[in-house]
């Protein structure tokens, strides 16, 4: 495994959990952690900051 990893605790709605769950079951992942590191990987290499965080985006409004 590439990089040490630490732990932190993060706070998120109960939908991204759902969604990280899924994103586990649907491609076999160990667990949330590795899904959650895969789409931060995805944002620091291929993302596009300004596309990220500039839309806005209203799931909870």
């Amino acid at each position: 495994m590439a990089g040490e990893k630490v732990q932190h605790t993060f706070e998120v709605q109960e939908d991204a959990l759902a969604m990280l769950d899924d994103a586990v079951k649907k491609h076999g992942l160990d667990s949330r952690d590795k899904a959650l590191r895969a789409l931060l990987d995805y944002c620091a290499e291929d993302g596009d900051w300004d596309e990220i965080f500039e839309t806005v985006r209203c799931r909870r409004c």
